[in-house]
């Protein structure tokens, strides 16, 4: 288990009902972490999502270890 410290923005902030939460997980790699948040939140598919890891853009893929801080930057539009 390891303690991940999560940030939300936009539609998933919304969702989540918070800006940040620190959450103990078993999850191995950011999209375990983001499956289980779906689980938890009902968050939509990450169809266009990027994943940011320690503040550097990150592969889905990417491992996790003890005190990461990892944030799910959904698609914005705007003009």
């Amino acid at each position: 288990m390891k303690t991940i410290h999560i940030e939300y923005f936009a539609i998933l902030r919304e969702q989540a009902d918070r800006a940040s939460e620190s959450l103990v997980t078993d999850a191995a790699t950011a999209e375990a972490l983001f499956q289980e948040l779906q689980s938890a939140y009902g968050f939509a598919a990450p169809r266009n999502f990027k994943v940011a890891i320690n503040d550097e853009f990150s592969v889905w893929a990417a491992e996790l270890h003890d005190g990461d801080r990892v944030v799910f930057i959904p698609p914005v539009a705007g003009g």
